[in-house]
């Protein structure tokens, strides 16, 4: 049975886990190490079962918490070449024993998780997603997304759960009180996905096959859970498929461990 948690997804901070078969990985560890730690023991998990931390991008809600994790617990943290340079000088010093590289496209396997990392449109170093094949089943984690690409999209497809970003409402955040750079970043092609596309691209996967969906990287700014929850059963209804009966939805949390799944 595949475990999966969403530890923190936020714009203030994202860790989500997945265990499988006697191997634990994180993906991102942006919060404290101490809060990753307590959410685990929170889900009946220790870190000392973690065997990899895999990275998506540089930006702080993503590795704050990852260099000191890997030192307290001498856990190799993964990464492309390019992030590696980006976000090197934040983690502290680190043993090279624990520096790993998994390029774009590239695929490993760790224990009997398969993983492969795919390109994000972001304005980061090099930023990506993660596929995870366990047991027949893929996983997907895609956050942190400026625009919809086919490539991106033929990535998130023929998967069985997706954590996908639902970043902010779009009315929100043009009304809101953030500065008109910082808006026209975040709606920018490598800024973040709003309601509206995260539910046009969920009815769009589950039409073709998708049963799992959680939605994660919510503006604390320009969203709320609820909004993002109704935006995307709007979309799947559309569609004539029932967000309550044909599939499964939820809102990852920010700031705590969200529903344990296990598929």
């Amino acid at each position: 049975m595949i475990k999966v948690c969403s530890l923190f997804s936020g714009s203030s901070g994202n860790c989500i886990f997945v265990s499988y078969n006697g191997t634990s990985i994180l993906i991102d560890a942006g919060v404290s190490g101490k809060r990753i730690e307590k959410a685990l023991e929170g889900i009946g998990e220790s870190f000392e079962n973690i065997k990899g931390i895999f990275i998506t991008h540089e930006h702080n809600d993503h590795i704050s918490g990852a260099g000191i994790l890997s030192r307290r617990y001498k856990v190799p943290i993964y990464a492309n070449a390019v992030t590696w340079n980006a976000m090197r000088p934040f983690l502290g010093k680190l043993s090279p024993e624990y520096t790993r590289q998994i390029e774009l496209e590239e695929s490993l396997l760790l224990g009997d998780i398969g993983i492969k990392s795919f390109p994000i449109p972001h304005d980061a170093a090099c930023p990506v997603g993660y596929n995870f094949f366990i047991d027949g089943k893929k996983l997907t984690i895609a956050t942190d997304i400026g625009h919809m690409t086919k490539e991106l999209i033929a990535n998130l497809e023929k998967s069985d759960m997706i954590l996908l970003e639902s970043n902010h409402d779009i009315e929100m955040l043009k009304t809101g009180r953030y500065p008109w750079p910082l808006k026209q970043r975040i709606l920018g092609e490598n800024g973040h996905l709003c309601n509206d596309m995260a539910g046009k691209v969920v009815a769009y996967l589950a039409e073709n096959g998708t049963k799992s969906f959680l939605l994660g990287h919510l503006s604390q700014e320009n969203n709320f859970p609820e909004l993002a929850y109704r935006t995307v059963c709007n979309a799947l209804m559309e569609k004539n498929i029932n967000p309550r009966e044909d599939v499964y939805l939820e809102v990852a949390l920010r700031d705590r461990a969200s529903k344990v799944l296990y598929i």
